[in-house]
């Protein structure tokens, strides 16, 4: 079977074989609810306390402050639909490069009487200092920051914005950030965090070699939510529902593995991007947000006149799976949200091309996927020229 290099890590990880034959017992032998009070029920609670430990260890939090959902998606429409629930409607800002995940919840709290205010970012995908402090002074109730870009890799200074919201709205406002890609990669501390600010933050396990459909809610207690799924009262009261106990114990072993490797990780990824950022210049790519911090698996890039939807498709088929920075829909393709809100010209835009690294990947896998994108690029140049000739 034809099997494409993988570039797409951002997009999702291979599951780490530790982490699967953790989570083999639990979907046979040990497959109790953890809500039974036999010891099937009990094995079960012990797993869950067990991984809820591991996520909070990862990330320097408290076992109780972390609340169990299936993913990232979830874990951000519960911190902003929670939180909204809960307070009279006002203001939520939230930075103009957010996930669809925190974007659209945000919006849908429009019906409701609130107002959503994008804060905008500089060329290079940092939060705008000026803009910030403007939306500030709008004293929003609710404020949500990413603290790694998906598409990017820019890192945002979560602890000083947090900071700054605080001062400016006298601690009224409730501070998110989306911490998903940055899991794993850099390092995360949630007491420095909550100390200077920071009230929750979102994890999820597939980015860091644990399965799908798990992720967490990493929560001040503070912090008043009402509930997306009312039920049982699991998690808190916060999400009601038998617990995924395969998929959780996976979340635990994998932060935990991630965690324990991260800096040998992040040099060797920095290693490969250098290489990668390299070919790239010499190809005459333009790399976008290339002066800010980034996370070290992270490259973003386009060649001009070179659609990256179209790109993308021919390094599949040359061997090598990367993503387009497009958000495309067959009837209303789109250049990223993300560059846009940067300044990027929609022409540049829409050719996007972005490279993730992770585990397993190498310096041969970095050499052998510059061959091909120079080979295709120039074949798409100059299947241009000859368009344009005639």
């Amino acid at each position: 079977m034809f099997a494409p290099v993988y570039l797409d890590h951002n997009a999702t990880t291979p599951l780490d074989a530790a982490v699967l034959e953790a989570m083999l017992p639990f979907f046979k032998q040990q497959f109790g609810n953890a809500s039974s009070r036999h010891e099937y029920g009990r094995a079960a609670r012990r797993a869950l306390d067990e991984a809820r430990e591991r996520v909070a260890s990862a990330v320097g939090a408290q076992p109780g402050e972390v609340v169990f959902t299936s993913g990232g998606t979830e874990a951000n429409n519960l911190f902003i639909k929670g939180a909204a629930a809960n307070r009279p409607a006002g203001t939520i800002a939230i930075s103009a490069i957010e996930h669809p995940c925190v974007r659209e919840p945000a919006k849908a709290l429009r019906r409701q009487g609130w107002r959503v205010r994008e804060i905008g970012v500089d060329r290079e995908c940092r939060l705008a200092s000026a803009d910030f402090q403007a939306a500030l002074a709008e004293r929003p109730a609710l404020v949500s920051v990413m603290m790694a870009n998906n598409e990017t890799g820019a890192v945002q200074d979560i602890a000083l914005h947090a900071a700054q919201c605080r001062e400016a709205t006298a601690g009224r406002a409730w501070f998110h950030s989306d911490a998903v890609q940055a899991l794993g990669k850099l390092p995360i501390d949630f007491r420095k965090l909550n100390a200077a600010g920071v009230h929750a933050l979102t994890l999820s396990a597939h980015k860091v070699g644990g399965p799908k459909g798990a992720g967490a809610l990493v929560i001040d207690k503070r912090v008043d939510l009402a509930p997306l799924i009312d039920g049982g009262g699991h998690e808190r009261g916060l999400r009601s529902g038998t617990e995924n106990v395969p998929a959780l114990v996976g979340f635990g072993v994998a932060c935990a593995r991630a965690v324990a490797a991260l800096e040998e990780r992040a040099a060797q990824l920095l290693a490969l991007r250098g290489e990668l950022e390299r070919g790239l210049a010499a190809l005459g790519a333009t790399i976008f947000a290339a002066s800010a911090q980034r996370l070290p698996n992270t490259v973003y890039f386009a060649f001009p006149a070179i659609d990256g939807e179209t790109l993308v498709a021919k390094l599949d088929r040359a061997g090598y799976a990367v993503a387009s920075g497009a958000a495309c829909s067959s009837a209303n393709p789109e250049p990223s949200h993300v560059l846009l809100a940067m300044g990027v010209a929609p022409e540049l835009a829409r050719g996007a091309v972005r490279v993730s690294l992770g585990d397993g990947n190498t310096a041969a896998d970095v050499a052998g996927f510059l061959a091909a994108l120079s080979a295709t690029v120039s074949n798409l140049q100059s299947l241009a020229a000859v368009s344009l000739a005639g």
